[in-house]
């Protein structure tokens, strides 16, 4: 079976404290740096992702935007 293109599978270990490290070409693929903050999305049903970063920053300015238009409105 072929890999699908810009799909990646890893698998992390649990620890003690509930902490998990992501893999070095994760973080690379990813642009995630130490310190960063990151958004861990939940759902019984499909599980758990942590979107990219630009994810959660372009949802943040749309939610933003709407406000704004709906304030003209």
């Amino acid at each position: 079976m072929k890999k699908p293109n810009n799909k990646f599978a890893w698998s992390v270990t649990v620890g003690e404290k509930g902490q998990i490290v992501i893999p070095k070409p994760a973080r690379e693929i990813f642009d995630i740096k130490p310190g960063d903050t990151l958004v861990l999305l939940g759902d019984k049903k499909r599980g758990i992702a942590i979107p990219p970063k630009f994810m959660l920053e372009n949802f943040a300015h749309a939610i933003f935007e709407t406000q704004e238009r709906e304030k003209i409105e």
